[in-house]
């Protein structure tokens, strides 16, 4: 059964069209990968599902709907008490605010009051052990990996169902994205579906077991991960492996032209 389950979505910002009849789903415990590179409407997604397009004069049509239940017309806290919790891009924490102070906003309007919030950073701890040590710490002076963590760490405290992740590796060094890779597994196998969106096909692949390529608005491909990752064309557009075959005839090519020039010559 699927979770999230999202029906001919189209959005636009005034006369332009980012998402195009968009359909997907994702399943119960799972995580789900959307691909695609800039422009391909992946942010523009999840702003649809958390409801917050509004804020940038975005409109749209299509059904979304959290285990069964529609999110249109909601609110986008009322979104994030059902359940849906979104990561955006970039972390944009509250660089002003100490880390801890910036854990206890993500609580806002959370269920379950002071002991679910009390268990949600114990739990944030544990994961980004940290954001405990840097508690008093102003959120703003941490490096690009710590306020990701913090990002992450101040959704977790609404103790989500469904997290939706807005290129988390973005401007990472690779050690740190791996560490954020291997957080998103721990998170997802403690019982939160997770909505990956990412250029980094490497990693999306490599997580998800179901995943969606959105081009221009479009998706364009979906299937099981390991199948995409296996296609010549994601391999070719997503993964940077060069067609092997084509690269010999280039070769061969090439080296023909040098040929005929020096018989020229």
């Amino acid at each position: 059964m699927a979770t999230l389950e999202i029906r001919a979505l189209s959005v636009g910002y005034g006369p332009v069209r980012s998402l195009r009849d968009v359909s997907l789903d994702v399943p119960a415990g799972a995580i789900t990968a959307v691909l695609g590179g800039n422009g391909a409407g992946k942010t523009t997604l999840l702003r649809a599902i958390s409801r917050t397009l509004g804020f940038h004069r975005g409109t749209g049509t299509g059904t979304i709907r959290f285990d069964g239940r529609p999110l249109e017309g909601l609110r986008a806290a009322q979104v994030v008490a059902a359940g849906v919790v979104q990561v955006p891009e970039g972390r944009q924490v509250f660089a002003r605010m100490t880390v801890a102070d910036n854990l206890r906003a993500g609580a806002l309007g959370a269920r379950g009051g002071r002991k679910a919030s009390a268990a949600a950073l114990t739990r944030v701890h544990e994961l980004f052990p940290v954001l405990a040590q840097r508690a008093h710490q102003r959120a703003g002076l941490l490096s690009g990996g710590e306020q990701q963590m913090l990002a992450m760490g101040r959704a977790l405290m609404a103790a989500p169902r469904l997290l939706l992740l807005d290129e988390p590796s973005l401007g990472l060094a690779p050690l740190m994205a791996q560490r954020i890779a291997e957080t998103v597994q721990e998170i997802n196998a403690a019982g939160t579906s997770v909505l990956l969106v990412e250029q980094n096909a490497a990693i999306a692949l490599r997580l998800a077991s179901t995943a969606y390529v959105l081009e221009v608005g479009e998706v364009t491909l979906q299937g099981p991960a390991d199948e995409l990752a296996a296609s010549d064309e994601v391999r070719r557009r997503y993964l940077g492996v060069v067609d092997e075959t084509a690269a010999e005839d280039a070769d061969r090519a090439s080296g023909a032209v040098r040929t005929l020039s020096r018989w020229s010559a």
